[in-house]
Parts: structure tokens; C-alpha cells; sequence
């Protein structure tokens, strides 16, 4: 497949001290790229300063585009929102933040092309990628892919780095179908778009140095509470595509919008 337009979504929520240079470091890889691009923030709730500060950088640049909602709705909702206001053939999503070094959406697309893909995720589990954080996330980590695995079928090692990217003709076929908002998010548009048909799902290296300190740590209540709903969340997805087909084509509903 012809990569024509490469469109990125950054979903962001209470970033308004680092926005404008996470924006700019995401653009300073685009603009290297091979292909055209476009950048779409999404700020998920007006909170902070986060909208007026990416909107004043958009305004410099032709393709890039800020947009958002008033309040906060999850990470699933804004990356299916800002997909829904792209044009690219090829659409991916990056969290804010720079946990991950956005130089690999170079990289991820470099394998997108090599495969094929339907889907390219980054990897943490990837030979070669370069990835830091406690080993008691690693821990939690593989245990969850493992219950993945054994709930979807996924052949992937890793569902939860924040940056992927798929074809637009699978995000028209998946998105629309989706429920959750928040956190499991990753897992249940993989699961949707295997379930579908689309196969061609493969990994990608990453640069990772995760961030923790105070209510980050494994023991704190706000990570612990974080798990739990990122299981129940993992379940009722399980519990939709496999008990309820709730994702099958038969099933007649009038999605929240379309993705064209």
C-alpha cells in the first residue's frame, strides 16, 4: 500500500506545562517523514490551559489542528474523535507526554510499509526496543498480556504502548463499534479489528522511560484503582465480542459517528 497522508492524533489531558513542546517535538519528526503529514490534538476537557497554548501553535502551521471537548471523556473517545477529523490513509495516535521518544513513528512506519500492516503498535517487548520502567510494571505488564492473549487470541506481545497506527480503511470497519473511553482502550480496538479480519497486526520498536513518583508507584491507591478498572474493562470487552457478538455486523445500532 501507497502511504499518501500520514494523519497523528495526540490525545491530551492537563498538559498545559508541556503541550507546546511536546507539540513541536511530534511535528519536528513529521516534518522528516517522506510522506505528507497532518497533526491533530485533541485536548480531552478544557481544564487548564492545555487548549489556548496548543491552539496558539497550531495557528502557525497549516497541518496542524487543535480541536477538543469541554469535558473530560477518556483517551479512546479522543483518539476516535480526532481520527474522525482526518484525512490520512494511514492514521496513528501518540500519547503526550513524551514517555515515549516520538522519533519511532518513523520507525513504526518504516515497518508499516515493510509488513503491510493492517495495524502497527509499538512494542516495549520489541528485541530492540530501549525501555525503562520498574520492575514491578513489567511484571503487571506481562501478566496482563498474558490474559490478553488468553481471552483474544492476539499474537502480540504488548497492547498498551500509546502509539500505533492503522489503516484507514480498518479504523472506518472498527471504530465505530467501540465503547470503552478510557482504559482499555488499545485492547479493544485490536481485539475488534482481529476479530473483523484484520490480521496483518505486527510490532514495532520503541523508545520508553516511563515517569514515577508519588501516585504513580504500584502500591499507591490512584495505581491500584487504575487496574482495577483497566480489568473490568478488559473483561466487558471480552464479554461483548465473545458472549453478547456485540461487535458483529448484524448487529444494527446507529454509531456516535462515522468514520469516512
Amino acid at each position: 500500500m501507497k502511504i499518501k497522508l500520514v494523519s497523528v492524533i495526540v490525545p491530551v489531558y492537563k498538559q498545559e506545562k508541556t503541550i507546546v513542546k511536546d507539540l513541536k517535538k511530534i511535528k519536528d519528526v513529521l516534518d522528516k517523514l517522506k510522506y505528507p503529514t497532518e497533526l491533530i490534538c485533541v485536548i480531552d476537557g478544557k481544564v487548564d490551559k492545555s487548549f489556548t497554548k496548543a491552539n496558539k501553535f497550531a495557528r502557525k502551521f497549516s497541518n496542524v489542528k487543535v480541536t477538543g471537548f469541554e469535558k473530560n471523556r477518556g483517551k479512546g473517545m479522543a483518539v476516535r474523535f480526532g481520527i474522525s477529523k482526518s484525512r490520512g490513509n494511514v492514521v496513528g495516535f501518540i500519547d503526550s507526554g513524551m514517555d515515549l521518544n516520538p522519533n519511532g513513528l518513523s520507525m513504526l512506519l518504516d515497518h508499516f510499509e515493510w509488513y503491510n500492516a493492517d495495524i502497527i503498535v509499538g512494542s516495549k517487548r520489541h528485541p530492540v526496543s530501549k525501555v525503562f520502567y520498574p520492575w514491578q510494571r513489567r511484571l503487571l505488564s506481562l501478566g496482563y498480556q498474558i490474559l490478553v492473549r488468553i481471552l483474544f487470541g492476539l499474537r502480540v506481545r504488548d497492547t498498551q504502548v500509546g502509539m500505533k497506527f492503522f489503516k484507514r480503511k480498518v479504523v472506518k470497519k472498527v471504530l465505530p463499534r467501540l465503547l470503552v473511553k478510557a482504559y482499555a482502550f488499545d485492547v479493544e480496538i485490536l481485539a475488534v479489528a482481529n476479530y473483523l479480519g484484520y490480521k496483518r497486526i505486527y510490532e514495532a520498536p520503541v523508545e520508553l522511560k516511563l515517569r514515577f513518583g508519588g501516585s504513580s508507584t504500584v502500591t499507591s491507591q490512584k495505581f491500584l484503582r487504575t487496574v482495577f478498572w483497566m480489568l473490568w474493562d478488559t473483561l466487558a470487552v471480552f464479554y461483548r465480542l465473545k458472549i453478547l457478538r456485540y461487535y458483529d455486523d448484524k448487529i444494527q445500532r446507529k454509531w456516535k459517528f462515522g468514520i469516512e
